[in-house]
């Protein structure tokens, strides 16, 4: 079997959402049948905290699949995800998780709380970091410089 990543997807995603003024973070849920969900940041947007990248591609694949359970998805995300993403990321049951940079400041996953490696926890998905990091780190570095000008 080949590993084919869809970082790029994910990617095409945060561009759009910077270029909406959003947070330049990007997510994609794949399935056996290919790309079931995509979003991008549109917390200022809809006026929604919660509105990240991976809640609302997580929101549409459970809309479009009509059942509440992810398992045997695979989510990209080009940012480690914060704690109520991965939270999220959880109790949807997701298989895999695919994440580029990782965040420091707000992560959730190989940062701060690790809200996989809990007790409460009740599902972890596999977790592999690193996937196309540079160019989402580059992405997010350009938006926020652009910020401070």
């Amino acid at each position: 079997m080949t590993f084919t990543s869809h970082m790029d997807a994910a990617m095409a995603e945060a561009i759009a959402a910077g270029d909406r003024g959003e947070v330049p973070v990007g997510a994609v849920i794949v399935g056996p049948q290919g790309v079931v969900a995509k979003a991008g940041n549109r917390t200022r947007e809809l006026n929604d905290p919660t509105a990240h990248a991976e809640v609302l591609a997580i929101r549409a694949a459970c809309q479009a699949l009509g059942q509440e359970r992810l398992s045997g998805y695979d989510l990209y995300v080009t940012l480690e995800p914060c704690p109520m993403c991965a939270a999220a990321i959880s109790n949807a049951r997701i298989g895999r998780l695919y994440y580029g940079a990782s965040d420091p400041k707000s992560g959730g996953v190989a940062q701060g709380p690790r809200v996989f490696s809990h007790a409460q926890c009740h599902h972890k998905p596999e977790v592999y970091d690193g996937i196309g990091a540079a160019a989402s780190e580059a992405l997010l570095r350009d938006f926020f410089a652009k910020k401070r000008i």
